[in-house]
């Protein structure tokens, strides 16, 4: 399974937060202080399994009629449902030409009706917790502010998990699957 963001809402207010907290009050910095802040943003989706920010999300998978369980969460709707073909070229499907599963806590399964199963499948969704910034719930906005603290102050260093602090804010959100 592939998965692509398409889009994602306004971080604006998130850098003026990570600025007052940082005491920065230049804009100078404001293109690596957003980039920080959606490294913080992407540290939180991996760590939790869910995505804190709404977001337009694109999750490519191979065609079947077997259930195919889509990573991304909470759904908030499907956009879209196609097939793609080797070339590139996409179809959209019917509502008749699949089944979808969606899931009280946000997940959701999919699978096609009929073959043939030659191609891939593309599934547009719309997910995330909170609409924007404001509505984010706090143990997820702080840990994404620490997290890009935690990197402006020591360089963009490549985390397995976060610091202790950050993980702290963010367990309380985390989904476990058994595989």
């Amino acid at each position: 399974m592939t998965r692509m963001v398409l889009a994602t809402g306004d971080l604006s207010p998130a850098l003026a937060e990570l600025k007052h907290w940082l005491g920065i009050t230049r804009s100078a910095d404001d293109v690596q202080l957003t980039a920080l802040i959606g490294a913080g943003v992407e540290a939180c989706e991996a760590f939790t399994g869910l995505t804190p920010l709404a977001a337009t999300v694109e999750e490519r998978f191979d065609a079947s009629h077997e259930w195919a369980r889509l990573v991304t969460r909470p759904i908030a709707q499907v956009a879209g449902v196609e097939m793609l073909d080797a070339d590139g070229a996409r179809a959209l499907l019917g509502d008749d030409e699949y089944d979808l599963h969606l899931s009280g806590d946000g997940s959701a399964q999919l699978r096609l009706r009929r073959g043939p199963f030659v191609s891939r499948v593309v599934a547009t969704l719309e997910a995330g917790l909170a609409t924007d910034w404001a509505h984010l719930p706090d143990g997820l906005r702080h840990g994404i502010l620490r997290f890009a603290a935690y990197l402006h102050r020591e360089g963009e260093a490549s985390l397995a998990e976060p610091p202790a602090a950050i993980a702290a804010l963010w367990r309380p959100w985390r989904v476990v699957r058994l595989a």
